[in-house]
């Protein structure tokens, strides 16, 4: 099968949409299936055995490193000449708009997968445009062939705007990188400054207003804890002023990164804007307890007291006192760490893109669920 992926992001920019439009990359070129990329430049123009055309682009107003795909005749012509059995939006806008429009055009189809509450990015930032993104965001959907959910709350969302033919698809997770094993005692010490009887509470993702950092202030004073925050952004002057006893790390990766959330005792989310909530996953399988909030795609990945806590991000220092629960309580750390690993045990990238290939893009192409590898 040719797939043609216009992606709203790809590298060198390091966010969900990047992480899940790699991941399907990599299993379609094992699979022997045939993948372009069309994203948003400046970056690099190929991907393993992938090319990827790169299109015009501005920088997002106030996000400095996101780049904005604009009306590019370029993607046209790279989709006329690569005949792509299907074209994949990943997180369609406004690149993906023009990605539609010319799959349209060529008789296409195109399955279109949701993953960014633009809405709710934009409030964050002090934009109220919730229904001119609403509209454009529902268009862009009711007209693709099929859209692909991360969760329930996103498919209550879409659903509210007219969007149909709707199919639950979730993200997976790097069973390969992610895993207790790599807790390390060393980093934990270096973290709690020899300190063995403190509980390690650890963020880890962008620091930036949508994922609303501010409220690890909440954390500063958890009695018995050492906060530490893995990850960068423009928030993250802000939370060191207001958090001199944290440890700021920095942004990690591969490794680094799967050592660093294995020696958690405890892993935090902030955001309520979340479609799917890809870390929470990460934390799990690296045999790490959550918490987060009870809204958005949270809701589907914790079960408040078997896999995980949920807080309500509604109620004022909800968030402090749900850590506070959980640090007390080494046992139920210990008991909610232990199901929510058996839990992710069989949500590898490679099931998932599977899925996507016999389900999804063998439904739109008409072709039967069990599609073979081309």
């Amino acid at each position: 099968m040719r797939v043609a992926i216009v992606t709203e992001s790809f590298f060198p920019q390091v966010n969900g949409v990047t992480n899940t439009v790699r991941h399907t990359v990599d299993r379609l070129l094992e699979t022997g299936h045939d993948a372009l990329v069309i994203a948003p430049g400046p970056g690099l123009t190929s991907y393993r055995s992938a090319r990827v055309v790169r299109v015009r682009s501005m920088a997002l107003p106030g996000y400095r490193s996101f780049s904005l795909g604009l009306p590019d005749a370029s993607v046209e012509r790279a989709l006329a000449e690569f005949r792509p059995d299907v074209v994949h939006l990943a997180s369609p806008i406004l690149l993906g708009a023009v990605g539609l429009r010319a799959a349209r055009r060529l008789g296409i189809p195109t399955v279109a997968v949701y993953q960014t509450d633009i809405g709710g990015f934009a409030r964050q930032y002090g934009i109220r445009a919730d229904a001119v993104v609403a509209k454009w965001v529902g268009r862009i959907h009711r007209r693709s062939s099929r859209t692909l959910v991360p969760s329930t709350a996103s498919y209550r969302q879409l659903d509210e705007l007219g969007v149909g033919n709707m199919h639950l698809w979730r993200r997976g997770v790097d069973l390969d990188l992610f895993g207790p094993e790599h807790r390390s005692d060393v980093l934990y010490q270096h973290w709690t400054r020899r300190r063995g009887d403190q509980v390690v509470v650890g963020y880890v993702g962008r620091l930036a207003p949508e994922k609303q950092v501010s409220r690890l202030t909440e954390l500063a004073h958890v009695p018995g804890t050492r906060l530490v925050v893995i990850g960068d952004g423009p928030s993250r002057p802000w939370l060191e002023k207001r958090l001199p006893g944290a440890k700021f790390t920095g942004m990690l990766r591969g490794t680094d990164l799967a050592r660093a959330f294995a020696s958690l005792d405890v892993f935090v989310h902030t955001g309520e804007a979340e479609t799917f909530c890809q870390t929470v996953q990460e934390a799990q399988a690296s045999g790490v307890p959550v918490v987060a909030p009870a809204a958005g795609g949270p809701l589907d990945l914790v079960d408040p007291g078997r896999t995980g806590l949920l807080y309500d991000p509604a109620e004022p220092r909800s968030l402090r006192r749900t850590v506070a629960t959980m640090v007390g309580d080494p046992e139920l750390r210990e008991k909610l760490a232990r199901e929510a690993l058996q839990r992710v045990g069989d949500r590898s990238w490679a099931a998932v893109v599977d899925e996507l290939v016999a389900q999804h893009y063998a439904a739109v192409c008409g072709q039967a669920d069990d599609v073979a590898a081309a």
